[in-house]
């Protein structure tokens, strides 16, 4: 199919619209510094990724703020440094204050004017309502971890966003899934038979931050570098 036969895009939210790299490391960050704990930003976002994503698969059903409290305290244990449940409630707190992509409110407004857009994302409903005050537009759906009880890369994730499509009415042949993360997002997706579109956000950043490395080989079917690149080739 070419890209503009879409009439559905899907979204994951973090990493892909909302730079949620900054986000955390602005709390990793205040955390380190008033430990005395000698790592770059990047070291701490891998090592804090690899807490959760395994919080993620072990308590699919916690909410993404317990996720993200429960991987701050097992980062702090694996570095012998104690976190306060104040510490660990602030990051689970963070997330609303996670600051957009400059370019995703404009793109999404864009491509919202000929598609349906959607959400899939491992998050909690109100946490994502605080993020979406950021982004700036109406989605047609919005599908969390919360509403699947599992988180992505869990293949009940797409079985729900799969459900949803067929529910609008689109032809899933005519839906497109558009994300960051090649171990959360494309590796699913593609295993599910669904189109995608890799938002390489670190394009120019070697390592891999807070997205793990994808457990299997996977070819997006289109790679843009931004948001913004996306929606100038698809039309919008």
């Amino acid at each position: 199919m070419e890209l503009t036969d879409a009439e559905a895009l899907s979204f994951d939210c973090y990493g892909t619209l909302i730079d949620w790299e900054t986000g955390i490391s602005r709390v990793l960050r205040r955390w380190a510094d008033a430990n005395g704990i000698e790592l770059t930003d990047e070291e701490l976002l891998t090592s804090f990724a690899a807490h959760a994503t395994r919080a993620e698969a072990q308590r699919p059903t916690d909410l993404y703020p317990q996720i993200l409290s429960s991987s701050l305290h097992a980062l702090g244990a694996q570095l012998g440094t104690p976190v306060t449940d104040h510490e660990a409630d602030a990051l689970g707190a963070s997330v609303p204050d996670w600051p957009a992509f400059p370019d995703s409110a404009d793109a999404l407004q864009r491509l919202s004017e000929r598609y349906r857009l959607i959400i899939l994302s491992n998050v909690d409903r109100t946490s994502f309502a605080g993020s979406n005050l950021r982004l700036g537009v109406g989605f047609t759906s919005v599908i969390t971890a919360q509403d699947v009880g599992s988180y992505k890369p869990d293949p009940r994730n797409f079985a729900a966003l799969d459900a949803e499509v067929a529910r609008l009415g689109v032809p899933r042949e005519r839906h497109v899934h558009v994300a960051q993360s090649l171990f959360h997002d494309h590796v699913p997706a593609k295993s599910a038979g669904l189109p995608t579109v890799w938002i390489d956000r670190r394009h120019d950043n070697p390592g891999s931050g807070a997205t793990p490395t994808p457990t299997a080989e996977v070819q997006p079917d289109w790679t843009f570098p931004s948001m913004a690149a996306f929606a100038d080739a698809i039309g919008a």
